[in-house]
Order: structure tokens, then C-alpha cells, then sequence
């Protein structure tokens, strides 16, 4: 097996600039909502003022005014039902949306579409349109979503694919490995909590938008802020019937709520009736309330050990808020268990389970990290509140029962996403230097020796650990290609489906292609996401780019480079086993340099004539998933509950990293988001089910000022599957902060937060209570 200081590398593991970084820093027109096409007309959407009713009448004669084009309602779409998540098919989810439809379910659901010459004209137009509603009971607490006397959701009778639409059940999900009751009650110790964790805004900075024209042949084109091009084609096709091309402009953030369909079915139904192009660009209110968020959830969590420290038995028992639609409801709700359980191999039996039901609330969807951070709060907590029953320091307990390298376990196979997973030994897994390094780095030991609460400034201070897994990929389901083409300057063109978030996945793929080509990435030209210009790939999500893209164009550049050698040989007439790529090349044991730009521009004009290039495809078996340890030093305000996060220490294994200050900047921003959810980010709801933490003032997301240090650490790690030995960094971030915090309160004060977030007021009366 390589190891790192075995790679010779060049190009990769080095932090190159991003390709894109210098169009962003000019300002330069490159956003769905800069792209200015003549003609475009402005769509608005009439949302529901009540969170479950039936529209008995819509009147929108009065409405239209002079310089509004159309008004759609759910009599004047198609039909259809489908799923807005963007997965691969046939999606696991439940088809249970359409465009418009008679009954709304949620304040913020769609009622019509208003297409306008211009924005004030469609917002005027909207408050004319007159609708009679017979508003019905609602469900606002997803814990009373199956109860006796519910309202039914979706009683269309359209719906297919939700478990038990009856009981408002959208998925469910059960599996047991041994039996845990019994290994409960060999136990020494034992703990029976229950955990919450809560919907999260995405809170991108650019809102969802999309714009949809015919092209000058008449081909129907959207440009859209999207993170499935080739999913949000394929869902257009269903519903409309049409063919489209689908084109992915610089995206400002995603988190994976653009892992599903919002703006674009409203932009082509108005295109598809008037002919025209159609903008809609999301206000940050609709971003906040009428787009999607994280599954709230609620775990029982069980985990029994011996005096030892040996855990012989461990059981997450939930229920999932997907809101008023089940879009990524079941593969959420199974990466709970499925990317967290498996860290600890060593036990006994181990139970994962629970259901997924519909509420009258926004709907839930994709959001980074993709159940684990919900999984992971319950686990971890749980695990650190049995070492302290036991009396063992929780890094010892948790190193003592996880995986290591040359292991497996059982979940890998029976878990996937949606379905079945795949068998998978675990090759690379550095939890241990992780843990060791992070705690000399931190101070570990050293800091709990000291006294926790300063009297004279009322302030006490704590220390908290986490331990998670993530993922690489969706094995054997998700695809990535790339394609490459070779330049008579010198240079090659890198074709990707694969979405760049703005994570700086184009920069990391024309790393790849580089470094197997012997050259710089100023001569890799990166095109990415047009469904009709570049190869096939599944989209941005899944913690899956670095490891399936990146696969996929390595396997390229190396079909490239014997295309160049095979190419090189017959010029030079030279054996092929006597070349090799120089920088921007091909030299010969003699001496003799063959450049790329004069290999091409011969084959263009004058020898054997014919353009290099090559497409490759990529379909992991196996989804290596990166370790990290987190270390949280919280300083608690005694007088007023507020918790300040002083320093977080992330020491992460993600393999190889490809772009150290990317990856780096992956795991910083991931924490700061995991922050967030633990301590600043509170989604609140009025009585009637509507959101009033609907912007930037009343939803708080953590500025630079409110977190004290991130730090960022790798191991030196090899996956031999991944692409130059490297795994994925951009999820696994999220999935510390919350235990890592709560952890660290208890250590702090003794008091045992179990739900998130931790508010200063809930925190306060803790105090109080206990008499702090």
C-alpha cells in the first residue's frame, strides 16, 4: 500500500489557487442573478398564509394588470406528481409534490405564479389575486404527527413511495444486530437518554434563483443556482415532458439545500406558456421559509458498558420532522445511524431505528452533514455520559471501542442510503493519532486538572471531546465523468459534471488532471455542470466530489497521457516505453522534448490528424470515511447562561488532502456552522406555523466575533481507493460542535444538555436550579 511520503506529488496536496478566485475578487458577472437575457420576464410566487387548507376558489381577473404576461395556478400546470430531491434514480424518496396543487400544506406553499415585466408590477399583481381557502387542523409538532387523531398530509390519492401517508408516516426504518436488550442487562452501566436537535437554515449567502429561455434553435435552456444539474434535468423531463439543457453558473453556497428543485419548475412553466425567458430569484425571506431546512430530530439513545470500559451494547431510536414534504426524508434519517454507529465497532449489539413523518411546517431536505450531526449529538453524548458513570476519561473510552484500520462492521452492508449498503474494510483510519495528537496539541489532561469555576468573575470554564465519521460517496449508486481534450497551445480542456459549490471542486479535479499530466493547473481549463456540453455526473452531495469526480478525472488524465505517449511515439518514432510526460511534454531517454502544444497542433494539421480526447466514468465500491476529533474549551457566563466557544481543535483524517488551505477552509467552515446549530441558530415558529426567524436580523448564524479560535490539524493518512490517497473533508466538520460543546458545558457546571440549541436562557435556569 502507498503511503504519502511513498507519492511523489507535484501539484496535488499543494494549495494552489482556486481557478475561479479571480473573476470572484473583480466582481465579475458570474451568479444565476447577474446573467442579464433581453426580454426576461420577473416571476413572483403567491405563497399560503395558512399552514394546511384546502383552495376552494382563485380569482386572478383583477390581477391581471397591465405588464403581467401570466398567472398560473395549480389548474394551468401539469399534474404531476414527483419528488423535488435531487438523487439518484429511482430517488428513495416519496413522490408527493407537484408544481401548484389545490391543497397547501405549509405557510409558504406555492398558491400561483406571477410573470411580470419588471418586480413591482408582479408584487402588485400578487396582492390582487383573491383566493378563498378552507383552512384545516395542522400538525406544527412533528411529535404529534402519528397521533390518533391527526390530520392526514397527503391524502392524495397520487402519492407513492411514503411508508404510511395515513399516519402521516413518510419513512421508516429499523435494524438490529444482536440484541440489545439483553446485552443491556449484562451491563455494568447504563444510559437511557433522550436527545433533540433542531431545523437549521442554510442561511448561503446567494439565494436560489433560476432563469429559463429558448435558445435560438428553440431548445429549452435554465441557468440555475443548483447543485444537481443532471437530477434537476432528468425532474424537469417528468413533470413537463420536455427535453432542456441545464447550466450550473457560480453558486454561492449550497450546504445542500440546493440538492433539490425549488425556483425551476415556476421560471420553465412560465417559458413554456408565453414563450418568453423567465427570472426568479428568491427573496432571503422565501431562501429562510418556503425552501427547505435540516430534519429536526429526536433520539433515544441507550449504551450500556462494562466496569472495564467495554461497550457491549449501543441503540439510537428516533423520529424525523420532514415537514410538509418527504424530499431526502428515509436517506437522511438512515445516515443517522449509518455514518455514525459504525466509529464503534467493539459492541455486542447495536439497534438503529424510527420514523419520518409529515408536519405543516417548511419541508425539511439535504443540509450538510445529512442526518450524521442528528445521529452524532445523541451518540456521542450518550458515550461521554457513560465514561464519566464509569469514571474513565472519555478519550480512553471512546479509543478504547473504535474502529481501526483492517476492521469492518456489519452496518457498512446492511445500511446504505435508502437501501442496502456495501461491505468495506476499513483501510485508512487514524481516529487513534486523532486523538492523541489533538489532546497533547490541546492540553487535554492538563486542562482538567484545573479548577472549573472562577467565583470572582463568575465564569467557569469547561472541556469537551467528539468523535465522528462521515463518508466518501454513495457506493455502487452515485457516477461521476470527466472528460478531457487536448489544446494545440498547450493547454486541455477538463469537462466535469460535478457542481462547484464554491467549495472549489473545479480547482481540486484540475489539480488531479495536472499532477498526472505533468503540467500546471493554468493549463487545465475547467468546464463544469451544462448538462449538454459536459459528461454525466450525479451532483455535489454526499461528502462525494474529491472521491467520485476526482476518481473519475484521474482515470481520464491517465487514459490522456497514453493517448499522448501512443500519439508522441508515432512522431518521434520512439518505443513508447522510452517516453515520458516532461513538464508540458513528452521527452525521450535520448533527450529529445516533444511539447504539447506541437504533439497537437502536428495532429491538427499535418501527421495521422485527430484531436486527443477522452472520457472516463467513475462508480466507488466502497465509501472510505474520514475520522476527526474534536476538542471544545467553552467559558460559561454564570450571571447570564452564555456560552462562548474559546478554541475548537479539529484533528481530522480525510487521507491525502489535494488542497490543503480547501480542505482547511472545508473543516473550518463546517465547525463554525456546527457552532451555529449548537449554540446561535433557533428556528421559531408562531402559533399558526409561521416562521419569523425569516432573515439575517432575527435568525442569528455566528459572526467571526462570536467564536473564539478554529484550528485545523491532518494526520498523514493514505486511502488507496481515493484519488492520490485522498477521502472527503466537507461534511464531517458539522458533526463535532454539538456533543464537542455540550460535552464541554458539563464538564464546565455538571449540567447535562441534551437538546440543541443552548440557549443563555434555558442554560440560565439550569444554573439557577442547581445553584451555581
Amino acid at each position: 500500500m502507498k503511503t504519502l511520503t511513498e507519492e511523489k506529488l507535484n501539484v496535488v496536496n499543494t494549495s494552489v489557487e482556486k481557478v475561479d478566485g479571480k473573476a470572484l475578487v473583480r466582481g465579475k458577472p458570474v451568479f444565476t442573478d447577474d446573467f442579464d437575457i433581453p426580454n426576461t420576464l420577473t416571476v413572483k410566487i403567491l405563497r399560503s398564509p395558512y399552514a394546511h387548507a384546502i383552495i376552494k376558489s382563485i380569482d386572478t381577473s383583477d390581477a391581471m394588470i397591465e405588464g403581467v404576461a401570466c398567472i398560473l395556478t395549480y389548474k394551468d400546470v401539469p399534474h404531476v406528481i414527483y419528488t423535488r430531491a435531487g438523487q439518484g434514480y429511482p430517488e428513495p424518496s416519496p413522490y408527493d409534490t407537484f408544481v401548484l396543487d389545490k391543497k397547501v400544506r405549509y405557510v409558504g406553499d406555492g398558491v400561483a405564479i406571477i410573470a411580470a415585466e419588471n418586480e413591482s408590477i408582479a408584487e402588485r399583481s400578487m396582492k390582487l389575486i383573491k383566493v378563498e381557502y378552507e383552512v384545516l387542523p395542522s400538525i406544527l409538532d412533528y411529535e404529534h404527527a402519528m397521533d390518533k387523531d391527526a390530520p392526514i398530509i397527503h391524502d392524495e390519492s397520487e402519492i407513492s413511495g411514503a411508508y404510511d401517508p395515513k399516519r402521516n408516516i413518510a419513512a421508516h426504518y429499523e435494524m438490529e444486530i444482536g440484541n440489545v436488550e439483553e446485552e443491556l442487562k449484562k451491563c455494568d452501566y447504563v444510559v437511557d437518554e433522550t436527545y433533540y436537535t433542531p431545523n437549521q437554515s442554510h442561511a448561503m449567502m446567494e439565494p436560489h434563483g433560476a432563469i429559463s429561455y429558448f435558445d435560438p434553435n428553440g431548445r429549452l435552456t435554465i441557468i440555475t443556482s443548483t447543485q444537481v444539474p443532471f437530477h434537476a434535468r432528468r425532474i424537469i423531463k417528468r413533470i413537463f415532458g420536455v427535453n432542456s439543457r441545464v447550466i450550473k453558473p457560480r453558486i454561492g453556497g449550497g450546504f445542500g439545500g440546493k440538492q433539490a428543485l425549488h425556483v425551476e419548475p415556476y421560471v420553465v412553466a412560465v417559458t413554456l406558456k408565453t414563450g418568453r425567458p423567465a427570472k426568479c430569484i428568491y427573496s432571503r425571506e422565501e431562501t429562510m421559509t418556503a425552501s427547505n431546512t435540516r430534519h429536526a430530530m429526536r433520539f433515544r439513545a441507550r449504551a450500556g458498558a462494562m466496569k472495564d470500559g467495554t461497550l457491549r451494547a449501543l441503540e439510537l431510536w428516533g423520529l424525523s420532522n420532514t415537514g410538509a414534504y418527504g424530499e431526502h426524508a428515509l436517506t437522511v434519517f438512515m445516515v443517522g445511524g449509518s455514518k455514525t454507529l459504525p466509529l464503534y465497532n467493539k459492541v455486542k449489539a447495536v439497534k438503529f431505528g424510527g420514523d419520518v413523518v409529515y408536519s405543516n411546517t417548511e419541508p425539511a431536505g439535504a443540509f450538510r452533514g445529512y442526518g450524521a450531526p442528528q445521529g452524532m449529538f445523541p451518540l456521542d453524548s450518550a458515550l461521554d455520559e457513560l465514561a464519566h458513570k464509569i469514571g474513565m476519561d472519555p478519550i480512553e473510552f471512546k479509543l478504547k471501542n473504535s474502529i481501526r484500520e483492517g476492521e469492518t462492521s456489519p452496518i457498512f452492508r446492511i445500511m446504505g442510503e435508502g437501501r442496502e449498503g456495501v461491505d468495506q474494510i476499513i483501510n485508512s483510519c487514524k481516529i487513534e493519532e486523532c486523538a492523541i495528537n489533538g489532546s497533547k496539541e490541546f492540553g487535554w489532561y492538563e486542562k482538567r486538572k484545573q479548577p472549573r469555576i472562577d467565583r470572582q468573575r463568575q465564569i467557569a470554564h469547561g472541556y469537551g471531546v467528539a468523535f465522528a465519521m462521515q463518508g466518501s460517496s454513495i457506493p455502487a449508486i452515485d457516477m461521476g465523468s470527466a472528460t478531457i481534450k487536448m489544446n494545440d497551445d498547450g493547454t486541455f480542456n477538463l469537462l466535469v459534471g460535478a457542481t462547484d459549490l464554491g467549495t472549489g471542486s473545479d480547482t481540486i479535479l484540475a489539480q488531479i488532471v495536472a499532477e498526472v499530466l505533468n503540467t500546471t493547473v493554468e493549463k487545465i481549463i475547467v468546464y463544469s455542470s451544462d448538462t449538454d456540453m459536459t459528461p454525466f455526473d450525479k451532483g455535489a452531495y454526499a461528502s462525494s466530489t474529491t472521491y467520485v469526480s476526482g476518481n473519475a478525472a484521474k482515470k481520464a488524465a491517465e487514459k490522456m497521457k497514453k493517448e499522448i505517449l501512443n500519439a508522441a511515439s508515432e512522431i518521434m518514432n520512439k518505443p513508447i516505453h522510452t517516453l515520458e510526460l516532461d513538464k508540458d511534454g513528452v521527452i525521450s531517454e535520448d533527450g529529445k522534448i516533444l511539447s504539447f502544444s506541437d504533439l497537437q497542433t502536428k495532429l491538427f494539421y499535418t501527421f495521422n490528424q485527430r484531436q486527443l480526447e477522452v472520457t472516463e466514468s467513475f462508480v466507488s465500491e466502497v465509501a472510505p470515511p474520514p475520522y476527526l476529533v474534536s476538542f471544545a474549551e467553552v467559558e460559561i457566563d454564570l450571571n447570564s447562561g452564555k456560552v462562548k466557544v474559546i478554541d475548537f481543535l479539529n484533528y481530522i483524517d480525510c487521507g491525502v488532502p489535494i488542497n490543503p488551505v480547501l480542505a482547511r477552509g472545508q473543516v473550518e467552515g463546517a465547525s463554525a456552522q456546527g457552532i451555529g446549530m449548537a449554540l446561535f441558530e433557533d428556528h421559531v415558529m408562531d402559533k399558526n406555523g409561521r416562521i419569523i426567524t425569516n432573515d439575517f436580523f432575527t435568525y442569528k448564524i455566528p459572526a467571526r466575533g462570536d467564536i473564539g479560535r478554529i484550528q485545523v490539524r491532518f494526520v498523514k493518512s493514505y486511502e488507496p481507493t481515493g484519488p492520490f490517497g485522498a477521502k472527503s473533508v466537507s461534511e464531517i466538520g458539522l458533526d463535532t460542535p454539538g456533543p464537542a460543546i455540550a460535552n464541554a458545558i458539563f464538564d464546565a457546571i455538571g449540567i447535562r444538555i441534551r437538546r440543541l440549541p443552548i440557549s443563555s436562557e434555558d442554560l440560565f435556569f439550569e444554573i439557577r436550579k442547581k445553584g451555581l
